[in-house]
């Protein structure tokens, strides 16, 4: 009897889940995977999925194999652009620009922000301090190897 209560645990708040995902672009690129690899665990709440991404699994059971799309709102959200930055040339000095490098400055506190260069010139560096997937619509392939009460 109790195996079977086990095999029908389902994923809810208070549970901890192994299981093995692929996030996708729309265009089928892959983006992370751990089929190739280890499966994940990770507790629900732990902060470690987006929010988005753990309610879209509530309800799954082990050996449930599924594909999700993701809407931007319920992923990375949608790109800000207050979040884009024209800084000055002349803090990048010695280093040399191009588009789509990622460039890794410190805030007040010391916090490490990642941030993308868009254009450039001499005088200015156009910075997207935006997440990469924001605005952008994923598909979360799952395959659910285990889900345990906590």
């Amino acid at each position: 009897m109790t195996e079977q209560v086990l095999a029908e645990q389902r994923i809810r708040q208070n549970t901890e889940v192994t299981l093995h995902f692929a996030l996708r672009l729309e265009n089928g690129d892959t983006v992370d995977s751990t089929f190739d690899k280890d499966p994940a665990t990770f507790k629900v709440g732990d902060g470690n999925l987006l929010p988005g991404f753990e309610a879209a699994l509530f309800g799954f059971k082990a050996g449930d194999k599924r594909t999700l799309t993701i809407q931007p709102e319920n992923a990375f959200g949608q790109p800000n652009p207050q979040n884009v930055q024209i800084i000055p040339r002349s803090q990048f000095k010695d280093m040399e620009l191009s588009p789509g490098l990622l460039v890794i400055f410190n805030d007040a506190a010391n916090t490490e922000l990642p941030g993308v260069v868009k254009v450039f010139d001499n005088e200015q560096v156009t910075i997207d301090f935006n997440h990469p997937l924001a605005g952008k619509t994923l598909t979360f392939d799952v395959e659910i190897i285990n889900v345990k009460s906590l």
